[in-house]
């Protein structure tokens, strides 16, 4: 399956020429946009979706002969998945091709006609999630007895949730009919920041370029660039702010229809978690903003002689001496390292992404800034995708993405359905990941370098938990406000400054500019509510490293059944094996006291 690929061992890696570092070569997938195989995939695709078609009827139909019904779930899960499967390598070639290039018109065109293509087909499976929801419970619970459907589970219980909320099947057909209409202003959002472009002195900088210059050591070059790229995100407001506006009230309509409560409910349904346990953990992180954010920033400005910093400051070296930069051996090195504490298996399935061309690192024009994994399917490799500048953050960010790779091949042999995780436990094996690597870092440090280590924790810590529950309430309020209408420009930044504000503390100035910072925070347009799954991982993750300190040999089977598990339980069947409980206020405290107990550490080194 994912070990399988058309490069041989030895092949020599395609590289960029100018930072050799690795860069993807997609042939795996395809060739080109124009390659013949992607048209000949889509006619594979329909082929099952047709066979699929077949048994629109027969649901309800076989309802009484438990035996018979059994076997038809089996039929159309596997039917359904062949058929995803057949469609996931184009939709993946197009969205990883135009994340290295967002201004190929080719690819573009690619993208879109593949969407509206893709979309069509669908319209054929609609029948499948309203027939099966015509059911009683006890009727599927009969029909699961069979040992063919009885795997199908999970993905029958994430059907029945959404039972609710279905529309009628003609209603369903337009909503599906129009998504690739409505998905051109996520697009527009993504090609204008690829084009973005901040003028800083003589340089001209992408996106990536401008925010990676605000870790630089010298104050004037992080003013510099936060000034050129507040300037360039003001240019470009008005356009982001459309976008924004738009995907807001398509979703407005979408929620009213489908008898959501709240704007963020649907993503809870698609996370398979509780409103409650994601209200408690937005609690229990704004009830720690002053013992977090606000006396770290505090102390981060006293040691850099300042009473306050400026917002340009806040991931700044808390030196000015030069940061050491790693190269791309030594941060391959640094993972692999830390995949081996958690056993052979971890580390050999990090290393074969280094082996073959299954990461792209090289920052260069028109590609995507972030970072990401893409699993493709679960008959194909993931692909890494970062933009390396020898940066300790870049370092960490390697082993995050590659800890959802190897998350996505251990679920894998489940197959595509059952392999997709929902998004509070996806973050988990990434920020693991992190965790793994800070400790090997810590573990030879200097006192000068475990200073620097630590505040660097502290501040991906309070990224990956404030910023993001700040973020959560942001989308909140916006789409509060965006019920009485659009949101100008001047409301989303007042907006973006007092939640902003609130996180950060006093010991952060907001200077001019800052106002327009939200328009790039490309969260808010692809995936609506997504970003409080920072916050679950990183807290979540918290506790299993406790329980890991506490037991190692224990604790790494049950880890690795974790992930191995993929999409198949909740996260509190997930969870229970190690005793934690995340419905608990509780719960989300203890991991906030463990950011704290950090800076406790920063505190008494300085």
């Amino acid at each position: 399956m994912w070990l399988n690929a058309n490069m041989t061992q030895n092949a020599p890696l395609p590289v960029d020429p100018e930072t050799q570092l690795p860069v993807w070569d997609l042939s795996d997938l395809y060739s080109g946009p124009d390659d013949a195989r992607i048209n000949a995939d889509l006619e594979v695709a329909q082929g099952l979706i047709k066979d699929l078609a077949k048994l629109n009827g027969a649901f309800l139909a076989g309802r009484h002969d438990a035996e018979r019904l059994g076997a038809l779930i089996d039929q159309a899960a596997s039917l359904h998945e062949r058929a995803m499967d057949s469609l996931s390598g184009a939709m993946a070639y197009a969205t990883l091709a135009s994340t290295l290039n967002r201004e190929d018109a080719r690819i573009a065109k690619l993208d879109a006609d593949l969407r509206a293509k893709v979309a069509m087909m669908s319209t054929d499976t609609l029948f499948l999630n309203l027939e099966l929801n015509k059911l009683e419970d006890w009727e599927i619970e009969q029909a699961l007895k069979s040992s063919r459907a009885s795997k199908w589970r999970p993905w029958l219980r994430r059907i029945r949730a959404g039972r609710p909320h279905e529309l009628s099947p003609e209603l369903e057909k337009l909503m599906l009919e129009r998504m690739p209409a409505t998905t051109q202003w996520t697009r527009l959002f993504d090609e204008t920041l690829a084009r973005l472009r901040a003028k800083v002195g003589k340089d001209t900088l992408t996106l990536n370029e401008a925010l990676s210059r605000l870790a630089a050591p010298q104050s004037s070059v992080r003013k510099a660039a936060a000034n050129g790229l507040s300037a360039a995100l003001k240019d470009n407001a008005p356009v982001l702010a459309l976008a924004l506006n738009t995907l807001a009230f398509e979703k407005q309509i979408d929620d009213r229809w489908r008898k959501y409560s709240t704007p963020a409910s649907s993503r809870h349904l698609a996370n398979e978690v509780d409103a409650d346990a994601v209200d408690a953990m937005a609690e229990a992180v704004s009830e720690s903003y002053a013992a977090l954010s606000h006396r770290y920033y505090a102390l981060k400005a006293k040691l850099m002689g300042k009473k306050q910093l400026d917002f340009w400051d806040r991931n700044a070296p808390i030196t000015s001496d030069v940061q050491k930069k790693y190269s791309w051996d030594e941060a391959k090195s640094i993972v692999l390292k830390s995949f081996a504490q958690m056993g052979g298996d971890f580390e050999a399935r990090a290393r074969v992404f280094f082996e073959k061309p299954w990461i792209d690192a090289a920052p260069r024009a028109g590609k995507s800034s972030g970072a990401y994994a893409h699993p493709v399917s679960s008959s194909h490799h993931p692909y890494v995708m970062l933009n390396f500048t020898g940066d300790r953050r870049e370092v960490l960010t390697l082993a995050h993405e590659l800890g959802h790779a190897v998350h996505q091949t251990l679920a894998a042999p489940l197959g595509s359905t059952l392999a997709d995780t929902p998004l509070t436990l996806a973050e988990t094996a990434s920020i693991f990941a992190e965790g793994l690597v800070f400790e090997h870092l810590v573990a030879g440090a200097t006192a000068d370098e475990k200073k620097a280590l630590l505040a660097g924790k502290i501040e991906d810590g309070l990224n990956s938990v404030i910023r993001q529950i700040a973020f959560h309430r942001f989308e909140e309020r916006f789409h509060a406000a965006r019920r009485e209408g659009e949101v100008s420009v001047d409301q989303l930044n007042a907006l973006w400054l007092d939640i902003m504000g609130e996180s950060l503390g006093p010991a952060i100035k907001l200077n001019d500019g800052y106002e327009y910072w939200w328009a790039y925070i490309s969260h808010f347009v692809h995936v609506p509510f997504y970003v409080y799954a920072y916050s679950f991982g990183d807290l979540l993750v918290s506790s299993l490293m406790e329980k890991r300190r506490q037991d190692p040999a224990g604790f790494t089977p049950l880890y690795a059944q974790l992930l191995a598990a993929g999409g198949t339980k909740t996260y509190i069947e997930a969870l229970a094996p190690f005793g934690l409980n995340p419905r608990e206020k509780a719960f989300w405290k203890l991991g906030c006291a463990r950011l704290e107990s950090l800076i406790d550490q920063f505190e008494a080194l300085n």
